[in-house]
């Protein structure tokens, strides 16, 4: 046979310079011919030009086509005639058979008149789809359908995909613009009036969605970008930074996980701002999308190697233009329809060329276009009329687009014909086609480097002429069918027809891909499925996957069309455009009605991901496994040790860590484990197997056990668990994602051994930990075997079970048989989980199975068999495998740590010594040291058995052998640690012999620790590091394996279990802690457990799982939970590095910058009925019994009022810039109206006043710190709007009686705290809680109101001759989300800060309470049936005057929480309810003493970035910021230096790196005082009050010289840079003053802005050792003795840790 390629002739020069390439393809050129008789085309002189470009090859004029010529015309004839005899050129022939019969029925053509219209100038698009039709219109169903069985290509590119709009919601995050989607959900034009706000909240969590694509091997991932997230206007000018950095994060989270993304420019979501100007419609939009595309390949460029400028834009033109189903919503299909297509096309071109001459060269990546197609299929195959409108569907879908891009730069002339004829045929325009100009084709030719297709489903195509209507389908002339034995979906769009796609390949590569050889991405497939049916075993999805993905291999393997990437839509469920969320497409389901959004694995999701394993449908080869892990050496058996000491010599751990305060457990280490480190997670085979009588497994005890109703809760049994037993994949897929180093489960003895014996062997369990085994290593994940994790053959368990001495041989035989058929690819084995569990627990308390009640013996004897099998197995190993095979053998023990009741009493350390002896030196001495018991478990033991009456100890003795042989018996050592006790020393009962009472100890729970799901296994992490000490010091330093570690959370909890985030990140620091500093060699760490699970004797009532499970599902459907990403995090970083924002800054706060400290009236002054003073509220509050602590009260405080010069030496030794005290207005105005001045009152103010300035130190005056005059609270205090008045009339007299000295005020401090406090809850005076709903407002009201009028009182009356500042100071506490994860709980934070300090902040920068108040508030109030908003509203005139009444911003600032929503009823109105904010703290955050401040100075540095960007940048003031201490006093306070240098190293950082315009920083507080309701409980001071002395000395802390050297250096000298002389604070000459300063005037009009500095950067050294984790202590030395001793302070701290260390956790929500 031949091969020849068809063309038109006239097509014929483009191939001038890529002939010969082509030549040897093919036996001869066929052409299509035209010839008009008007200008008698030469058809010789048209057949020579053919044959001078294509060489000798020849020539078949395969078809002629005639134009304008007269009826019987043989002109046509004589040419072809003509050129026939023409001898040098190589003719072939010419097929006139038409043109002869056309002659004999006196046609004027070839061609009818009526078929002229149909294939006038037709491309070969006719042609490549004929050639098509031929080759599969013969397929018999059988052989169309057969399925292959192969593989792909080597190199053949797998992906997933989703598109911004439809997973990412974030609507409006972070300043994103509104897109044409957003508004299109906004109007209620999607089902169900669903919006993609939230979506699937992708923007929040890429980690989710990383994390299932490693789980799915999916080596690319294709997503869109949203164009409006970037350039929220759609212009460059409005760059969004953190829009582009979400992809950023995007881009680099894929690449860390080795999967390489692919992103889409454009997928429909088009920015509204645009759309305003016409949208695609408007010409300028190319100009815009190019910029946005330069924009994208230069930021992303370097990561991303693969692009497609649109995604199916034929859904934009034809939908979104045209139909209106979509956004925009433009209903034009005559014009704007076909003009959005011109727009596209161009922009395409325009995006690929500024690829091309910009990038391509530096980044070396590919850009194409995604385009949509169906199939098209004639529906009568006989039709020639039905296959050219198959031919035209196609041309109108595919060929729109796909011809000028991959042809001639134009669109197809079937295209273009069909329109014409259309107008001709109805004398109208139906469609309007723009036309490309000469350039234009020139420059869209060719602008793909490969052909991407969206491809669902196939039409059946009728030709159907005459309709007049616009539409693709009445201008194309066809008509669609589905056959009806297709298989349906969800869709009326999308039928299951996968032989469609190979046809269509063959199609593309034919019609465009022919030439260019760019080869093909399959960019889009994929299936919808209704919201509520097949969610998970989604069987249909699984079936389309695995036909079309087999028609694509066809396509390579039988057809070799260039099919280089094939690509699953979706990745995940999402927001499916005009349908919502009522079509499911994704692989993993989204559950879009819960605000977790959580992401679960479905059945597709599965099969996809052995689809890329075996690269096809074929089973690979197995893989060859060498060793795991290291080799253990010959003769490295560990030595033996001589027996603990009673007390062991061990006790030096308690000696070290026990003294530790609380700042020091919970200080945080950060750094890294060696590269070696094993990460690991684990699993037990009862607990999700399941599969309990399944494939010849025999019954265990745990299977008897569970079987007896009552047992377990709820009548749980393990018979299916997880069915890990069928679902191994399912394992394997979120082991895969975690990416753990090791996998540890324990083998089923009666899986392998039905009966226990050999002679039982059950081939299929074999198999099954064969496929596990495999399976692990295939995904470079070792193994780690437990041999025996309590589930024994009920068979042995009949003949006493370990009671028995034969179970030793038993046991032996099964290990010595895995080790023969597992050993050459398990390298970690453990005998034993946890001997004393089972001895214990099983034969002792009889708990579990076999449930053998003898607490006096039993366990003993046990546990005497338990070490010998356990010996027994180790050497059989040693002896028979080691050598072969390399692995390594231990035991996993278990134990709590025990923390003796008090350290400093002997025989409560010996206490918590014998506890540990009891429980891990069971096991441990006899194996790890001499090969006996401890001393201190025999002592006591013995002596309990002969008090007892018995002739010999219960607790059995070994021979001098046995001793030998058990001693060494582990490589390393394993253990298994949950939870700390406190142990005390007790005299217990005698009787019953009991193991428990033969400790002479008492077990308690430490106390203030949260509870987890398990009441005995609180979480109290620093026992984990001083436990490992303690294997350290008693075992002679063992390398260690933590083998289990978890926390149990209540069923209840499904995803978000912030809980084991916690536990996760206290106990490894913990652990790294005893690693890096302790020098434990810790060589692994395995996190119980990878899911939840059979949890024993509580069933299924609480979980440990990384990975939720549904157990009420059939399918046991497993989904991530937040602690696997966060375990994923902790793995991929190999520990805690430093995060940046930690990191220490050196460098100096910009000139002028201020310094102060602070105090208040009430809590410093006392003289509280001194001179005339009035009472005030607190005076009133303190009085009443309960209301304050210890019954203190403010009536002498800290006598400031007889004290100035001492208060102002204290502040001369700080060195402060200024100080900040409040006026007591009833020591002003004792009735709070300026009818009695107390001019005694007012004096003491004077001569405080004048006293700071003498000293050089300006004062800061708070006009109002809580201290309302009694008197105006009797009318009402802050509910009666007459205190407006009030307050501006004392206002006056502060302004006219100090102004002329004083230029900086505060008009009130906190009046969150004063409304809130003071008139919701009570806790504050004047204790008003009887209208929690509308007093607080009603008070801020006022307070806001009571401050404008101070304020343009002072600028109205004195600004002119004072030339002061004045504004107010606001509180506020930072919200981090609880989930960062979760838009719900970002929103909810940003409500929390809303809702508190932009409750009083945003009427006085803006008028007005900030909608989000004003809108909740409203709908809470009127949901309660009240007739408008408890919240007042301000008039206009009122908004006026108020906005704008600020100088500066105010802000004290101590402390952060996490934030989560939380629901109340309608009828509960109060502002907790309406803020709907439940608040819980980080348990890694420093305490304090008080139990609402935790340290958090990052939120300090985000707070600031909040008000610069909130309120426009305003100068900003901390006036206070401060930390407090409880109990005992400690001068030595390093917590508060620690506090006061991690707050201001951020305030720097926002000053100097974020551009906050920071002028000053105001200490809390100048001296230990009254704080408020908590009395002299808590002290926040720089000076200790020794209120045990009448004379109240202050007495200055550490803390002192600390903040004057910062004072003095105005920040952070640089260590490296040697000593800086401001570091050395030279002591004051006594008596000593400074002139007073002449203006004294902190005005921003005067200050200068903040100018950034240089600074030698942010790396610290890591900590060294012992010494770098306690850095802090050595600020003790710091002190007036010299200058290279306090240098040498500052070298020290630049490497101390910043970050806590966890004492407690969370586990209980904390509001």
């Amino acid at each position: 046979g031949h091969v020849s390629y068809g063309m038109r002739a006239s097509d014929v020069s483009t191939l001038s310079q890529t002939w010969p390439m082509y030549m040897e393809y093919m036996d001869f050129l066929s052409v299509h011919m035209e010839y008009d008789c008007t200008t008698e085309t030469s058809l010789t002189k048209a057949v020579t030009e053919i044959q001078r470009t294509i060489g000798e090859q020849y020539i078949l004029m395969y078809q002629v086509n005639i134009k304008n010529c007269a009826d019987r015309n043989v002109q046509p004839l004589i040419s072809v005639l003509e050129a026939l005899r023409k001898t040098d050129v190589h003719l072939m022939g010419c097929d006139i058979t038409d043109l002869l019969g056309n002659l004999d029925q006196g046609d004027a053509s070839v061609q009818t008149e009526d078929a002229k219209a149909d294939r006038k100038g037709r491309s070969t698009s006719a042609l490549s789809y004929q050639t098509v039709w031929d080759k599969f219109r013969t397929e018999s169903p059988s052989d169309r359908d057969h399925f292959l069985v192969g593989s792909f290509p080597d190199g053949f590119q797998w992906a997933a995909s989703s598109e911004s709009f439809k997973v990412e919601g974030g609507w409006a995050e972070h300043g994103k613009g509104e897109t044409i989607w957003d508004r299109f959900g906004h109007e209620g034009k999607v089902l169900d009036g669903q919006t993609a706000d939230v979506a699937c909240d992708s923007y929040n969590k890429v980690d989710y969605d990383v994390y299932l694509l490693r789980g799915m091997l999916s080596p690319h991932y294709q997503f869109s970008i949203s164009w409006a997230r970037i350039f929220p206007t759609g212009q460059k000018e409005s760059l969004l930074e953190q829009g582009a950095l979400y992809y950023d994060k995007l881009i680099d989270t894929l690449l860390q996980s080795g999967i390489e993304p692919t992103v889409t420019l454009y997928h429909w979501d088009l920015p509204q701002a645009l759309q305003d100007h016409g949208g695609w419609t408007n010409d300028s939009i190319v100009a815009a999308f190019k910029e946005y595309a330069d924009f994208c390949f230069f930021r992303y460029g370097n990561r991303v190697k693969t692009w497609n400028t649109f995604g199916s834009p034929w859904v934009v033109s034809n939908f979104g233009y045209g139909t209106g189903e979509h956004a925009p919503s433009i209903k034009d299909p005559i014009v704007a329809s076909y003009q959005v297509t011109h727009n596209i096309i161009k922009s395409h071109a325009e995006a690929w060329h500024v690829y091309n001459d910009k990038y391509r060269v530096q980044q070396g990546g590919k850009v194409g276009i995604a385009l949509n197609s169906d199939w098209a299929q004639p529906l009568n195959p006989e039709s020639p009329q039905d296959i050219q409108a198959a031919e035209r569907y196609l041309t109108f879908m595919l060929g729109w687009f796909a011809h000028p891009i991959f042809v001639d730069g134009d669109y197809p002339v079937v295209l273009k014909n069909q329109i014409e004829k259309k107008k001709n045929e109805c004398g109208q325009e139906l469609a309007r086609l723009p036309v490309f100009t000469e350039v234009e084709k020139a420059r869209i030719k060719g602008t793909a480097d490969f052909f991407g297709l969206n491809h669902y489903t196939s039409r059946l195509i009728t030709d159907s002429p005459g309709k007049c209507i616009s539409g693709p389908a009445s201008v194309g002339d066809f008509q669609t069918h589905i056959d009806p034995t297709w298989p349906t979906t969800v869709s009326s769009h999308v039928q299951s027809v996968p032989w469609g796609l190979r046809r269509l390949l063959n199609y593309i590569a034919a019609e465009y891909t022919s030439l260019t050889k760019v080869p093909i991405y399959i960019t889009g497939n994929g299936m919808p499925t209704d919201y509520y049916s097949d969610l998970l075993e989604d069987t249909e999805r699984v079936d389309y996957f695995r036909t079309y993905i087999n028609e694509a291999m066809k396509a390579i393997h039988n057809d070799s069309v260039a099919v280089q990437r094939f690509t699953v839509q979706s990745l995940l469920d999402g927001f499916e455009g005009f349908l919502g969320y009522s079509q499911r497409f994704g692989l993993h389901y989204v559950n879009f009605d819960t605000p977790d959004k959580p992401r679960r694995p479905k059945a597709s999701a599965y099969f996809y991901s052995q689809v890329i394993k075996r690269n096809g449908f074929q089973d690979t080869a197995p893989i060859p496994f060498g060793q795991v892990l290291g080799e253990r050496k010959e003769n490295a058996k560990l030595p033996s040790l001589p027996p603990s000491e009673v007390p062991s010599q061990s006790k030096v751990v308690w000696e070290k860590f026990s003294p530790q305060s609380k700042f020091q457990k919970k200080l945080y280490h950060y750094g890294t484990f060696p590269s070696d480190f094993q990460w690991g997670v684990s699993s037990s085979a009862y607990q999700i197997e399941g599969g309990w009588d399944a494939d010849g497994k025999g019954p265990s005890v745990w299977d008897t056990f569970t079987h007896v109703p009552g047992n377990i809760p709820d009548g749980d049994t393990g018979d299916v668990a997880c069915d890990s037993y069928n679902r191994f994949e399912e394992d394997l897929y979120m082991l895969r994602a975690l990416k753990v180093k090791t996998y540890r489960f324990s083998l089923s003895w009666p899986r392998i051994f039905p009966d226990g014996r050999r002679t039982s062997l059950n081939k299929n369990g074999v198999d099954y930990y064969n496929r596990i085994i495999n399976g692990l290593l295939a995904y470079n994940i070792t193994p780690m075997v437990t041999l025996y994790h309590w589930d024994l053959p009920q068979a042995l368990q009949d003949i006493n079970g370990w009671d028995n001495v034969n179970l030793i041989d038993l046991f032996n035989d099964y290990c010595d048989f895995c080790y023969e058929t597992f050993g050459d690819r398990v390298k970690f084995w453990m005998t034993f989980n946890e001997p004393h569990i089972i001895a214990w627990v099983g034969y002792g308390l009889g708990q579990i199975p076999p449930n053998i009640k003898d607490p006096g013996n039993a366990p003993y004897r046990v546990a005497h068999n338990l070490l010998k099998a356990h010996a027994k197995a180790y050497h059989t190993y040693d002896e028979k495998y080691r050598t072969t095979q390399g692995g390594l053998v231990s035991i996993s023990l278990n134990t709590d740590w025990f923390e003796p009741l008090d350290v400093n009493v002997p025989r409560e350390v010996a206490a918590a010594d014998r506890a540990l002896q009891f429980q891990l030196g069971w096991f441990a001495h006899p194996i790890f040291k001499n090969g006996d018991y401890p001393d201190a478990m025999k002592f006591q033991v013995g002596n309990k058995s002969e008090i007892q009456g018995l002739a010999e100890s219960r607790l059995p003795v070994f021979t001098e052998e046995e001793k030998a042989y058990i001693q060494g018996t582990a490589d390393v050592f394993c253990v298994n640690a949950y939870t700390t006790k406190m142990a005390r020393h007790v005299t217990p009962q005698l009787s019953p012999p009991s193991y428990e009472y033969d400790q002479d100890i008492k077990v308690e729970n430490v106390p203030d620790y949260y509870d987890t799901a398990i009441p005995e296994l609180k979480a109290v992490a620093w026992g984990l590091r001083r436990l490992l000490n303690w294997i350290k010091e008693e075992y002679g330093n063992p390398e260690i394996y933590i083998t289990e570690n978890g926390v149990s959370t209540d069923v209840g909890i499904t995803v978000d279990d912030i809980d084991r985030v916690h536990f996760l990140k206290t106990y490894v620091d913990e652990a790294l802690k005893a690693q890096n500093v302790d020098g434990v060699q810790l060589k692994g760490y395995t996190a119980w457990s990878l899911l939840d699970s059979f949890e024993w004797l509580r069933g299924y009532r609480v979980g440990f799982g990384l990975h939720n499970v549904d157990f009420s599902n059939p399918s046991r459907p497993r989904t991530p939970k937040r602690s696997a990403h966060y375990y994923y995090q902790v793995i991929s970083q190999n520990g805690f590095p430093l995060p940046e924002e930690e990191a220490k800054m050196y460098g100096h706060f910009p000139d002028g910058f201020v310094w102060g400290v602070a105090s208040a009236s009430y809590q410093i002054e006392g003289a509280w009925r001194t001179d005339g003073k009035g009472l005030s509220i607190w005076d009133t509050f303190a009085h009443t019994p309960g209301m304050v602590a210890n019954e203190d009260n403010g009536d002498f405080a800290c006598d400031s009022y007889n004290r100035i010069s001492e208060d102002v030496e204290m502040l001369k030794k700080l060195k402060v810039t200024y100080y900040r005290f409040s006026l007591s207005w009833p020591r002003i105005l004792p009735d709070g109206t300026p009818r009695k001045i107390n001019e005694a009152g007012l004096n003491y103010y004077q001569r405080l006043v004048d006293a700071l300035l003498a000293a050089n130190i300006m004062p800061q005056v708070t006009l109002y710190h809580w201290d309302l005059p009694q008197a105006l609270q009797n009318i009402g205090g802050w509910e009666n709007d007459t205190i407006i008045q009030s307050f501006k009339d004392y206002a006056d007299v502060a302004f006219s009686s100090l102004g002329d000295r004083v230029k900086f005020w505060i008009t009130f401090n906190e009046p969150y705290i004063v409304a809130n406090l003071g008139y919701g809850y009570g806790y504050f005076a004047p204790g008003i809680h009887s209208r929690p709903g509308t007093a607080p407002y009603i008070a801020g009201h006022n307070l806001i109101k009571a401050h404008a009028e101070a304020w343009h009182l002072y600028n109205d009356k004195y600004r002119a001759s004072q030339g002061g500042v004045i504004s107010v100071t606001l509180n506020t506490d930072w919200s981090f989300p609880r989930n960062p994860y979760k838009q719900e709980d970002i929103d909810t934070s940003r409500r929390f800060v809303e809702f508190q300090i932009g409750w009083f902040a945003h009427p006085v920068f803006n008028g007005d309470y900030n909608d989000l108040m004003k809108n909740r508030i409203r709908e809470r109030s009127l949901a309660a049936g009240l007739p408008k908003s408890r919240l007042p509203e301000f008039t206009p005139e009122e908004i006026t005057r108020i906005k704008g009444t600020h100088d500066f911003f105010g802000l004290n600032f101590y402390t952060s929480v996490l934030s989560s929503n939380l629901y109340f009823p309608d009828d509960v109105q109060t502002y907790d309810a309406d803020r709907g904010v439940g608040t819980m703290h980080d348990p890694t955050w420093l305490d304090s003493g008080s139990d609402w401040l935790k340290e958090t100075p990052y939120g300090f540095r985000q707070t600031l970035n909040f008000i610069k960007e909130e309120y426009g940048n305003p100068p900003i003031y901390v006036t206070e910021n401060g930390i407090s201490e409880r109990g005992d006093i400690d001068l030595n306070d390093v917590h508060r230096i620690h506090y006061y240098e991690s707050y201001i190293n951020q305030a720097m950082k926002a000053c100097l790196i974020d551009k906050v315009d920071l002028r000053g920083y105001t200490a809390w507080a100048l001296m230990d005082n009254l704080e408020w309701n908590m009395g002299f409980s808590q002290r926040f001071g720089f000076y200790y009050v020794n209120r045990s002395d009448p004379s109240l000395p202050r007495i200055p802390k550490k803390s002192v010289t600390y903040y004057a050297t910062l004072i003095n250096c105005n920040g952070f000298p640089d260590p490296s840079q040697g000593p800086h002389e401001c570091q050395n604070l030279e002591p004051e000459p006594e008596g000593a003053t400074e002139p007073p300063r002449s203006s004294p005037t902190p005005s921003p009009s005067t200050l200068p802005p903040p100018k950034p500095v240089n600074f030698l950067g942010l790396e610290v050294s890591p900590p060294d050792a012992e010494v770098g984790l306690y850095v802090l202590f050595s600020l003790t030395i710091v002190g007036v003795i010299g200058a290279a001793l306090i240098t040498y302070q500052f070298i020290r701290v630049k490497n101390k840790s910043k970050r806590p260390v966890l004492e407690q956790i969370g586990l209980e929500r904390k509001f």
